[in-house]
């Protein structure tokens, strides 16, 4: 593949991490309407409009310097509200609200494996448009892929501690809600500390069974 420049690259690097963290928010927010909680729709926060959920730091700072220097790309959106007690069974209902942001990076990862597949069947014929189709398809799966195994680590503010609160006796979730003021603390001294070595061979595993289930086609 050939060399992109700085300017290809951010563009072939821009939609799938601005799609993947505004999907992953508007997940949410589809979700608590779903069951009974109209506050993000109220917001306007149900827009497919990335502008609605940017946040400039964990959209475009944090991203752009891990990638530049780590070589990873991860990053966040402003979390969608959420009124707990307007869901019809809140415990529950706030369990598949965390759920929908993970698993809409799943499914998203998936559809970006479509684009990888379009941008390799174009790649001879097109190769203007074939190989960056072809990175910006293998990034929006490993973007996907990243962002919904992180999340779903049991530490506030991440999703799998929500999940796992809406499953476990309430003395789960008074503890999450204890240490959430310091979760963001906690989480970055994990990542300082390795949580990405343990998280990995996850990720990997996922990715290896997308582009498995793909590779036939190519």
């Amino acid at each position: 593949m050939q060399e992109l420049t700085t300017v290809q690259l951010l563009i072939v690097l821009a939609p799938p991490l601005l799609l993947a963290v505004t999907l992953h928010e508007v997940a949410h927010g589809w979700m608590a309407l779903r069951c009974g909680d109209t506050t993000a729709k109220a917001q306007g926060r149900l827009s497919l409009n990335p502008l609605r959920h940017i946040d400039p730091v964990g959209t475009v700072l944090v991203p752009g310097l891990l990638y530049f220097f780590v070589g990873f790309i991860f990053g966040w959106a402003k979390p969608v509200p959420v009124n707990y007690h307007r869901l019809r069974q809140p415990k529950r209902d706030m369990a598949l609200v965390a759920l929908a942001g993970p698993a809409s990076n799943l499914l998203m990862a998936l559809g970006w494996a479509l684009v990888a597949l379009m941008g390799h069947g174009l790649r001879d014929a097109l190769s203007w448009l074939g190989e960056p189709l072809l990175l910006m398809g293998i990034t929006g799966i490993d973007v996907n892929v990243m962002l919904g195994v992180l999340n779903l680590v049991p530490i506030p503010p991440l999703d799998g501690s929500r999940v796992l609160a809406g499953v476990l006796p309430d003395r789960f979730g008074l503890a999450m809600a204890r240490i959430e003021p310091y979760g963001l603390i906690i989480l970055v001294l994990l990542l300082g500390a390795g949580l990405f070595n343990v998280l990995m061979p996850i990720v990997n595993s996922i990715r290896h069974l997308i582009l498995t289930l793909f590779s036939s086609f190519f």
